[in-house]
């Protein structure tokens, strides 16, 4: 059957025409358009009908009614997930009522159907649905506002450290999307992999309680500097917190594990293997990896071939053996990554000078 798109549709689902027939008036005061079809034609017409229709009524006096199987073939749906279903010329028997219920019917009008309180039902129905959709928006606009927020505010600890370190914002930037690009090639999803590039800037929050003659220091750090370094990744899960927010969790948690080394030889806490969290895994990698082939106040940057015998020889004691193995293979994506955010020499390592850009 043809099918069009309607503004607002209630769909009856019957085989005979008299078994809808006796609702077509209802319906009709109710404000929306009824749309007739037969059982068979339920599957296809759920594939073309946009916008889904506010409620299903299907027709319970044919052969073999199973609510059970009608309700679960209509919440698989994506169109039809959370659309109320109605049963009507229901037969008399508790035991099927229960089983519609059971299944996620909303109602159950048994025949004979008085007019005046069916009218009623329907209406009530329909109001319920349109007052589920308005919470829906609302919660979704709500949601997407903290979710901004909570971007909002990793975007301005991200820059808040960069006043602090020598790392540049094109590194902050190729970090994390490397993050994201290993994320995915280890299996996670996109959403995980989003999550993590967004929160892999707030990797080093935490030197921004580490004073500058340590942080900045050119020579070699003295043991007890090196004390002093090491509580960084403490103090920046410290400082993020502990939150519901999933980027906020995922950056505390990037914080305190991203040094953590495979062999147990890292820090803070000397996690071993899979006890370090797999995004903390990760961003050492991406991290590490950037920072070698990245020039610094007190290095030049080292050559990519350097950079992987590097990787390759720290397998299985710095960095996890299936993730550099995964980051090899991906190494011509990371390179693309390079070119899109170069490093600019002349604004590199100049964060005071960007502090007072920002306050002029």
């Amino acid at each position: 059957m043809e099918v069009e798109n309607r503004k607002s549709t209630i769909l009856v689902v019957a085989d005979g025409a008299d078994q809808g027939d006796a609702l077509r008036g209802l319906i009709s005061r109710l404000g929306p358009q009824p749309l007739f079809i037969g059982h068979p034609e339920l599957g296809p017409v759920l594939e073309f009908l946009d916008p889904p229709p506010e409620l299903i009524l299907v027709d319970a006096s044919v052969a073999d009614f199973d609510p059970v199987s009608i309700c679960q073939r209509l919440q698989r749906n994506v169109r039809t997930r959370f659309t109320p279903v109605l049963f009507f010329n229901a037969p008399a028997s508790s035991k099927t009522e229960l089983a519609a219920f059971d299944a996620g019917a909303q109602d159950y009008l048994r025949a004979p159907f008085d007019v005046a309180v069916t009218f009623a039902r329907l209406r009530l129905h329909q109001q319920l649905y349109a007052q589920k959709r308005q919470l829906a928006s609302l919660v979704q606009t709500r949601t997407r506002e903290v979710a901004n927020a909570h971007l909002e505010l990793v975007r301005r600890l991200r820059v808040a450290a960069e006043y602090k370190d020598d790392e540049t914002g094109a590194h902050i930037q190729r970090m994390s999307r490397v993050s994201a690009l290993l994320a995915r090639a280890a299996g996670l999803s996109e959403a995980e992999a989003e999550l993590i590039e967004q929160a892999a800037p707030m990797h080093d929050l935490g030197k921004i309680g580490v004073p500058d003659r340590i942080l900045l220091k050119a020579s070699p750090l003295t043991p007890d500097e090196w004390r002093v370094m090491r509580m960084h990744p403490g103090i920046g899960a410290g400082i993020i917190g502990k939150h519901d927010a999933p980027v906020l969790k995922i950056a505390r948690r990037i914080a305190l594990t991203h040094h953590e080394k495979w062999d147990g030889s890292g820090y803070p806490r000397g996690l071993k293997g899979e006890e370090i969290p797999l995004v903390g895994r990760i961003v050492a990698l991406a991290d590490v990896f950037d920072a070698l082939t990245s020039e610094r106040p007190y290095k030049p940057a080292w050559p990519v071939e350097n950079a992987v015998a590097y990787l390759r020889e720290q397998s299985g004691k710095h960095f996890d053996p299936r993730l550099t193995s995964l980051f090899l293979e991906l190494l011509p994506e990371v390179a693309k990554i390079r070119t899109e955010h170069p490093d600019r020499p002349a604004a590199m390592f100049d964060m005071r000078s960007r502090m007072s850009e920002t306050l002029v």
